[in-house]
């Protein structure tokens, strides 16, 4: 079977692409509007060409085709008249798992398909994770076809539900008795094979090992819910060694498992901190990525002084990468880019114009409509007025909230508010601000009901 190998590192005093060349032709999947100016701002963007390899939309049909994604980035990139340094991306599947795929026919850099895999398909994640580390919570197989599917042997309640693979917790639910367990059970069934059935091609490409055989990619999972302060510890593996630049605080809307905001630095104490680096350095050694960024969410419980690892994600965050521009002076899309040219990232240190950074979602938990949505200048002007903000308004004028892709089960996003500041106070004051400004307008909830009556 064929599969994409964990590139070579390059023996010290050979050149890099980014040593032989000027001008460095770097193709980008999915490269979207929001992302491109960030990408522009990473040191020495002067010398990257960036091209656009398929579209988001393309990437994000009812149902992903990946051989037919896969033949349509080849047109592109054998038609291509230069040379093709670099492949990269900043989201899940299908494009995190193209990604190798490609570096492996076209000879440029990137970590090892099964590596992504062990971190994509979450069942599979966990077999790996326990190997090597205790801090995750019981979890096991949910068997959908049952007529009265029941929760795995040893697995209690509160627990989630969630496939093996799924597009932003789409599909996720939290259930606290049998009869919410099998609502959940019933809409996964309904909905799984979206994303399950393409994922089927990628797992026919890897080598899967004994424990794996037969559990496919249309499986789901159910895991004990964490509780305490949620965070995320990002990084990159590098010729072997496993870096962590920035642990940040995940904070959820009240009483919900909705974000609120990522906040950058983490407000956890160094000691946390230092054991959540730790843990992520055992996870990532066990999983075998080089060459690649990744994302780790985390549980802390202050009172039980524990931590539980959510899941892992085989990219960084791109939700996080103006956080570290306003914080650090660079975004973390300069570490996924200098990985894939070869060299080490060294993302610099505080040396931004903001101690801290914070980028909020705006979010109704109803279906409606958009009436009113802000245009490009009336943004611009709100980003103008107050300095640290910028913003992106997700839905269309007069776009239902339920055709919206990739939300959550619970909630819509309507609004991404990025703000920097000298504190808490002045993030969350200038979070406001813009709200307020952007006057953003919509319909009651109609007869669909709140987003989350179902499980």
């Amino acid at each position: 079977m064929p599969t994409a190998e964990t590139a070579e590192p390059e023996q010290t005093g050979s050149e890099t692409a980014f040593q032989r060349a000027d001008v460095l032709n770097v193709f980008v999947l999915g490269m979207d509007d929001a992302n491109r100016a960030t990408l522009e701002a990473v040191p020495e963007a002067d010398r990257y060409r960036f091209h656009p390899l398929l579209s988001p939309a393309q990437l994000q049909e009812d149902e992903v085709s990946v051989p037919a994604l896969l033949e349509r980035a080849c047109g592109v990139l054998d038609d291509f008249g230069g040379s093709v340094d670099a492949i990269v991306g900043y989201w899940d599947f299908p494009v995190s798992t193209m990604i190798p795929i490609l570096a492996e026919r076209y000879g440029t850099r990137a970590t090892s398909l099964d590596s992504v895999v062990k971190c994509e398909h979450k069942y599979w994640s966990r077999l790996e994770q326990e190997k090597v580390i205790t801090e995750l919570p019981r979890f096991g197989r949910v068997d959908l076809e049952a007529a009265e599917p029941e929760p795995p042997e040893g697995v209690r309640f509160p627990m989630w539900l969630k496939p093996a693979l799924s597009y932003s917790s789409e599909l996720a639910y939290g259930v606290k008795d049998l009869t919410e367990f099998r609502a959940a059970v019933a809409e996964i069934r309904e909905g799984i094979a979206r994303v399950g059935r393409p994922f089927e091609y990628i797992l026919d490409q890897v080598e899967l090992p004994p424990e794996m055989e037969g559990v496919g990619g249309m499986v789901c999972l159910a895991e004990e819910s964490l509780t305490g302060l949620q965070c995320a510890v990002e990084g990159y593996a590098h010729q072997g060694r496993v870096h962590v630049y920035g642990v940040l605080d995940s904070i959820t809307y009240p009483d919900s498992s909705s974000f609120l905001r990522h906040q950058y630095p983490s407000s956890l104490p160094a000691p946390v901190q230092q054991r959540l680096t730790e843990v992520s350095e055992r996870v990532i050694r066990q999983i075998g990525m080089d060459a690649a960024t990744f994302s780790i969410e985390f549980f802390y419980d202050p009172g039980r002084d524990e931590i539980k690892l959510l899941e892992i994600n085989p990219r960084h965050s791109q939700s996080h990468a103006e956080l570290f521009e306003f914080v650090d002076g660079v975004p973390n899309h300069h570490c996924m880019l200098a990985l894939a040219l070869g060299r080490d990232p060294d993302l610099p240190h505080r040396a931004g114009p903001y101690l801290y950074a914070a980028k909020w979602y705006h979010r109704w938990f109803a279906d409606g409509v958009i009436r009113q949505a802000p245009t490009g200048e009336e943004i611009a002007a709100v980003e103008r007025e107050i300095p640290g903000v910028r913003i992106e308004v997700v839905p269309d004028e007069g776009q239902r909230l339920r055709q919206l892709s990739q939300q959550d089960s619970y909630s819509y996003e309507i609004a991404h508010i990025i703000t920097a500041g000298a504190d808490d106070d002045e993030l969350r004051h200038k979070y406001d601000r813009a709200i307020a400004a952007l006057g953003l307008h919509g319909t009651a909830p109609d007869a669909a009901g709140p987003r989350n009556q179902r499980p």
